[in-house]
């Protein structure tokens, strides 16, 4: 059973409520824990969002139990754990599976694996919460909350706080003089398309990016993202004219077969427990290959 201790350390009171949402606990959270097998205590005694707390006061959470998705199936195929504790799972998310089912594909998404996953390692309680996502030919880090509590904790995070970095091989090469930068490009969708494309009425979207290393017409490029735009490192690369090996979307045809763009790195405060946690992974075998060849 999954539950949180909190401690109510201010010399002002507040109404328990009011606390209980400022450390990440929404409204409907609270509902549930009051409405579905959960608790609140204060002192170990059940108390009602209004309840005053003091100071020195020990607050128990527990969720109450989520509602099954009926809809979401859970899948048997593999599930790359990298790092799990009792509210979050990261996983290292292959190239060709979707973050999240689909109208049209429904079955075999990261969620419908973490879904076996947990039911498999007797987790039944627990239900998965995508907090980042990956394009489906996108591969690498991808964070899952195991409760609700840890889905709007970790979106309390500013972007400063929480770090996800990228490498990619993309075309062409770049100056001396532009090795690094910031894209600073606001980004909208293509009317009746799934298409993203730099547009001033747009969504302001910023990738900072560092050049890596370079052959002769292709280039090896870390990115970082300060905005969560649908497409945004692809859109945005190939608005400075080096599209990424694998994106005919956005691109030229050549022959890697799905976008090279690995989400190698993250980091981020644990919302839990007071430390920083930084996760990296290696290059999947096809991007090493891809820049192998490029080498000659």
């Amino acid at each position: 059973m999954t539950l949180f201790k909190l401690k109510f350390t201010s010399n002002s009171p507040q109404k328990l409520g009011a606390f209980l949402m400022k450390h990440g606990f929404s409204k409907q959270a609270v509902n549930n824990a009051k409405n579905h097998d959960g608790l609140i205590l204060v002192n170990h005694k059940r108390r009602y969002t209004s309840y005053q707390l003091h100071k020195g006061d020990e607050i128990i959470f527990v969720p109450g139990q989520e509602k099954a998705n009926p809809w979401l199936r859970p899948s048997d195929k593999p599930l790359v754990r990298v790092k799990e504790t009792a509210n979050y799972l990261v996983v290292n998310k292959p190239a060709g599976v979707l973050s999240i089912p689909s109208r049209y594909e429904d079955d075999d998404a990261l969620v419908n694996r973490a879904l076996g996953y947990f039911t498999k390692s007797k987790q039944e309680e627990v239900k998965p919460h995508v907090i980042t996502r990956l394009d489906r030919d996108t591969s690498g880090l991808v964070l899952i909350g195991k409760n609700p509590i840890a889905h709007a904790r970790f979106a309390k995070l500013s972007k400063d706080d929480f770090v996800k970095k990228y490498h990619a091989v993309v075309h062409g090469n770049f100056a001396s003089d532009e090795l690094t930068g910031m894209i600073k490009a606001p980004i909208a969708q293509k009317e009746g398309t799934v298409v993203r494309q730099i547009d001033p009425a747009g969504q302001s979207a910023a990738t900072e990016y560092r050049v890596l290393n370079q052959v002769a017409g292709a280039s090896l490029v870390e990115l970082r993202l300060f905005t969560g735009r649908t497409h945004q490192i692809r859109v945005h690369l190939q608005s400075i004219g080096h599209p990424l090996f694998g994106d005919p979307l956005y691109g030229v045809a050549d022959n890697f077969t799905r976008q090279a763009l690995n989400c190698y790195y993250l980091a981020f405060p644990d919302p839990f427990l007071d430390q920083q946690v930084e996760i990296k992974i290696p290059e999947p075998l096809d991007m090493q290959e891809l820049w192998q060849n490029l080498q000659g």
